[in-house]
């Protein structure tokens, strides 16, 4: 059977501008904008998007899923615990258990799985964007300044964009870029010991899974920490190849701001 193609690339030109541009007009303000596109932030888009609230995901590499593709050493499998089991089941994640308490999943059906479940769920996953910097009133996070990242990285002089949002989700793993953009451009003090961003510690997988769940929340006015971020700006240790506490965090800090927001 011959299949005819009538194709014109001026329509396909159109349809690309026109509906990129209508994501990009409903995201001059919205509820909540998480940056970065790593398990914690994707775990957070999902459950924040299911809860209602509109959700904006900006990640301003091409791919999305962060350190999560490539398993550990490139050997592209992730292990969790098993109060994560529920979390991957909500997604869709196949897994199995290794040992008692083990459980392992392959990292690409992971990644996709979770952005799948994310833009599901109705969050708008925006790849290839950086934030380059925040909007403030009245010393309470109110939006984020975007840009492109080839911009970024090409260091050309391009004025950026900015958008609106109740609150900003810091998921950008262990750079925590946005709580360190606030720090350094406006001296702010955070709501960690100390007031301000500690570094992450060495490896200690026991003790950083746990506290990052522990480091998961509301660290200024507006602004959250999930997943790796939150243990960089506490102090707390690396955990590595263990996924269960980036994807539980994800899911503590989407319900910690829909109780905020709630009230």
């Amino acid at each position: 059977m011959e299949i005819k193609f009538e194709l014109d690339e001026r329509t396909i030109s159109r349809a690309i501008i026109t509906r990129y541009t209508q994501d990009l007009l409903s995201l001059v303000e919205f509820d909540v904008a998480v940056v970065g596109a790593g398990p914690s932030g994707l775990s957070a888009a999902f459950h924040l998007a299911r809860s209602g609230l509109t959700t904006a995901v900006f990640e301003r590499r091409l791919s999305v899923g962060g350190g999560m593709w490539g398993g550990a050493m490139m050997f592209n499998k992730i292990v969790f615990q098993e109060p994560a089991c529920p979390v991957f089941n909500d997604v869709g994640v196949r897994f199995e258990e290794f040992e008692p308490g083990y459980y392992v999943a392959d990292a690409v059906e992971a990644v996709a799985g979770f952005a799948y479940a994310a833009c599901r769920a109705g969050a708008r996953i925006m790849n290839l964007i950086t934030a380059e910097d925040v909007v403030l009133r009245e010393d309470v996070m109110a939006g984020l300044v975007l840009n492109w990242s080839s911009v970024e990285m090409a260091g050309l002089h391009i004025d950026p964009l900015a958008v609106r949002c109740r609150c900003v989700v810091d998921a950008t793993g262990h750079d925590a870029r946005v709580v360190r953009i606030l720090a350094e451009k406006d001296g702010v003090v955070l709501k960690v010991p100390g007031g301000r961003i500690r570094g992450e510690k060495s490896m200690w997988a026991e003790i950083g899974e746990r506290q990052i769940l522990e480091h998961t929340g509301e660290v200024y006015p507006g602004l959250y920490v999930t997943g790796m971020a939150a243990n960089t700006v506490a102090g707390g240790y690396r955990m590595g190849p263990v996924f269960g506490g980036m994807v539980l965090s994800g899911k503590k800090v989407a319900e910690l701001i829909v109780q905020a927001l709630s009230k």
